[in-house]
């Protein structure tokens, strides 16, 4: 059939953890406590997206975080560093992650709504398996449990950008046409692995990292500061290439059946 049969969905700040709150927080406190270096929550979701090694060595790169390294060490940070900073992440981030496994409004009656329609739910992450595995049970006992998951140390080819998570769901749950997939991501790197791997890619401009709110946060803001930060998030979004930009994973049945409606006229991604 000429339709959508698979979705396959981010985690953090996509299905789970309104603003993408677990990971940030944690880089924050990994660098803090490996080297006495400060970064910022916004430094910190610069790199969102990638997997959480690379996540590190990106961060190192920024003008800002490298002038601040330099400054307290003499020369840039190696590989080593990223190492230590690593070490450091993994076991503070399999610690909290069952803190922000709540899904985000809407998930579970959307997921619910896809099946029905006989859409699988794929998933994969920028998470490794390690912490995966503590996530995973965690947000299945709140209601959301997508039919297969992929974590970013799960292949050896590495994760995002790349377009092998979003490919192995679609050999796992035995998708026979990548145009028929719905890549879905509140951050670049996972939106440029959708349009790699062949599939439609949408963004999520409210729910994730490139807005950066809590959802308490959130409801507390002003039309204006909603307006703004919408306005950048899926400026981003849009410019990493993704097809469509919507909120959260709640708008996503919408753009399905728009997207099915192209596929019914013999467009592609």
């Amino acid at each position: 059939m000429n339709r959508i049969t698979a979705v396959i969905l981010d985690w953090a700040g996509t299905t789970v953890d309104f603003g993408s709150f677990a990971p940030t927080q944690i880089f924050v406190e990994a660098f803090r406590k490996a080297f006495d270096i400060e970064i910022t929550l916004a430094e910190a979701r610069v790199p969102m997206g990638l997997g959480k090694w690379q996540h590190i060595e990106a961060l190192g790169k920024l003008p800002s975080v490298d002038a601040r390294w330099q400054a307290k060490f003499g020369r840039p940070m190696s590989s080593d560093d990223i190492d230590t900073i690593y070490a450091t992440f993994m076991p503070l981030q399999i610690a909290k992650v069952v803190d922000f496994a709540a899904p985000i409004e809407g998930v579970v009656d959307t997921i619910a709504a896809f099946r029905a329609n006989g859409i699988k739910i794929g998933s994969c992450s920028g998470y490794p398996r390690a912490v995966m595995e503590k996530l995973v049970p965690a947000a299945a006992a709140l209601g959301y449990a997508p039919d297969h998951w992929v974590a970013t140390d799960d292949l050896a080819v590495g994760g995002r950008p790349g377009p092998w998570m979003a490919l192995q769901n679609v050999i796992t749950l035995g998708i026979d046409d990548v145009g028929h997939c719905v890549k879905v991501d509140d951050a670049a790197p996972g939106i440029e692995e959708g349009l790699r791997a062949g599939m439609w890619s949408v963004g999520l401009a409210l729910s994730g990292n490139e807005f950066g709110a809590t959802w308490e946060e959130y409801q507390a803001m002003s039309v204006d500061e909603i307006a703004t930060r919408h306005e950048l998030a899926a400026a981003k979004l849009y410019a990493a290439g993704a097809h469509y930009v919507v909120d959260s994973l709640a708008d996503l049945p919408a753009v399905i059946n728009e997207i099915n409606a192209r596929l019914a006229k013999g467009e592609r991604p």
